[in-house]
């Protein structure tokens, strides 16, 4: 899922294309991407885009008299840029947002439909789409380690909850644990001051870094290549491969459709975390730690 870095230079590059523009239509090519019909999406025709607004993982098209196009691209949603004439992809295409110039495509890859895009009228049905999460850069550190501590969980499911944090998924919060020498099975609750201001400076660090190294890539284009897996990463996606700080593999575990990267020499002192599957099928023989394995 495009997670912050991601949906910044996306909205910086639909600022870029689309702002100050007259969006002419709002063309369904799969109608089961539409979440709202109230106002109409004929209501969005012809209307100029004011605006270009990040809510959580959502992006948001401002359009005059407090209109707005919500667009969740959840895991394989993605915003493509067809030039004037040109023929937006097939079978993926879920919508096209039309100007004269050209149009900005969303589509999503596989057969499972999890993009969406809503039509909201005013701000109050806006900010009810809100989840509540914390913006890491608008925040204090007091108000954002307070938040992680309101719940008891993991900081890997506290890094990803859209209600305490804001924009962060399970790529970056596997970089910025691995950043901030954490265990991703750590619990909120039992981090001590010291653990918490290496967590939230890498947090800040780490979603910095990689939203430059992004701006850097697309110039004044447009994202072509938004994904979860990169080779500059440390540890995200890079199971079995050196971990960049200490050279020892670096490990994962799985559950349901995601897995969480980590490295154990730097976050969990050498020490292999459960994996849920391979631990129980081996029982005794899991190996606790890397000499073990």
């Amino acid at each position: 899922m495009p997670e912050l870095p991601d949906i910044t230079v996306y909205r910086e590059a639909l600022a870029r294309f689309v702002v100050g523009r007259v969006l002419r239509r709002v063309h369904l090519s799969n109608p089961f991407v539409l979440r709202s019909v109230d106002p109409p999406l004929t209501a969005f025709d012809n209307s100029t885009v004011v605006d270009i607004e990040r809510l959580g993982k959502r992006l948001v098209l401002v359009v005059e008299n407090e209109r707005f196009l919500v667009i969740h691209l959840m895991i394989a949603g993605r915003l493509r840029w067809l030039a004037q004439g040109k023929k937006p992809p097939g079978r993926i295409s879920l919508v096209q947002f039309q100007f004269d110039h050209g149009a900005v495509v969303l589509t999503e890859a596989g057969t499972t439909r999890r993009a969406s895009l809503a039509a909201v009228h005013g701000r109050a049905p806006l900010a009810a789409m809100d989840r509540g999460g914390l913006d890491v850069f608008a925040s204090s550190d007091d108000a954002l380690v307070d938040r992680l501590r309101s719940e008891n969980h993991t900081l890997k499911r506290a890094l990803t909850d859209p209600r305490l944090l804001d924009g962060i998924g399970n790529s970056y919060s596997d970089e910025i644990l691995h950043a901030a020498r954490l265990s991703p099975l750590l619990l909120t609750a039992k981090l001590d001051d010291e653990s918490y201001a290496r967590l939230i400076a890498a947090i800040r660090r780490t979603l910095t870094t990689w939203t430059q190294r992004l701006r850097t890539e697309v110039g004044d284009g447009w994202p072509e290549t938004v994904t979860a897996f990169r080779p500059e990463m440390a540890v995200h996606g890079r199971f079995g491969m050196p971990c960049p700080v200490c050279g020892a593999p670096v490990q994962r575990i799985r559950y349901a459709e995601n897995e969480t990267n980590y490295c154990a020499r730097c976050q969990s002192n050498g020490r292999l975390l459960a994996d849920r599957a391979m631990s129980r099928l081996l029982r005794t023989d899991w190996p606790r730690s890397l000499d073990e394995l």
